[in-house]
């Protein structure tokens, strides 16, 4: 599994990743989201839109959800991250 960083501010939190072209569905919108990187580096809410950096530093997508099957707002393992040539697409840049 390749090694990754969630960075917030100051620093990054390690993890790896543990899925490519993962699938999340939404509870609060019901909107299904794909093509998805899964990680287990710990976020939390505030991570969202944050960058999703592998070991060379390179930031290879964007964290977008986590996994929370409880009422609780914190991370129990599972996050989920746009890749950043779905991201780039998504404002019209050209694929890397």
């Amino acid at each position: 599994m390749p090694w990754l960083s969630v960075r917030h501010r100051p620093v990054g939190i390690a993890g790896v990743v543990s899925g490519l072209n993962s699938e999340y569905h939404s509870p609060e919108s019901r909107q299904l989201l794909t093509n998805l990187i899964q990680f287990d580096a710990a976020a939390n809410p505030g991570n969202s839109g944050g960058p999703l950096v592998n070991a060379d530093g390179e930031v290879v997508g964007i964290v977008t959800a986590i996994l929370n099957p409880t009422e609780q707002r914190v991370f129990i393992g599972i996050g989920f991250a746009v890749t950043i040539e779905s991201a780039a697409n998504a404002i019209g840049l050209p694929p890397f």
